[in-house]
C-alpha cells in the first residue's frame, strides 16, 4: 500500500522526470517560445501537485501566479519559489510581448535551471513534512 507520502514524492518524480525530457530538448534545439510555454505548464503542475497535497483548493483555469499566491496562503515559506514562479511569467511575457531582446542571457538554460529549482524545492518540502503520512 502506497502512503499519500510515497504517492506526493513519485508524483513529483515524474515531474522531475519530464524537466529532465524538457532539459534534452532544449540541449536538441527546442524553440524557446515552445521551451518557456512547456515550462511554465510544468511549473503550474507541480504547483497543482502541492495545492492538492495541501488541500488546498484552486481554480482549474488558475495561471501559474494564481496558483503560487493560493499556495503561499497561510504557508509563507512558499515565498521560496516566489522569484521563480514570476521569472518563468516573466520570459513568456517578453516573448508574447515580441521583446526577446528584454530576456537575460541564455533563457533556455534559465528555463530548465528553474523548473528544477522549484523541483527541488518541492521534493525537499514533501520529504521533510509529509513523510509518513497516510
Amino acid at each position: 500500500m502506497m502512503t499519500k507520502s510515497s504517492e506526493l514524492i513519485s508524483t513529483l518524480d515524474a515531474a522531475h522526470e519530464r524537466i529532465e525530457a524538457l532539459a534534452r530538448q532544449q540541449v536538441a534545439g527546442m524553440a524557446l517560445p515552445e521551451l518557456v510555454a512547456a515550462g511554465v505548464a510544468e511549473a503550474a503542475a507541480m504547483l497543482r501537485i502541492m495545492l492538492t497535497a495541501e488541500h488546498k483548493p484552486y481554480a482549474s483555469d488558475a495561471d501559474l501566479l494564481e496558483l503560487w499566491k493560493t499556495l503561499v496562503k497561510g504557508l509563507p515559506h512558499w515565498n521560496t519559489i516566489r522569484d521563480n514562479c514570476r521569472e518563468l511569467v516573466y520570459y513568456q511575457n517578453c516573448l508574447n510581448a515580441e521583446r526577446a531582446d528584454a530576456l537575460p542571457a541564455q533563457p533556455e538554460r534559465m528555463v530548465i535551471h528553474t523548473l528544477r529549482h522549484i523541483f527541488l524545492y518541492m521534493r525537499s518540502y514533501a520529504e521533510q513534512n509529509h513523510e509518513g503520512k497516510v
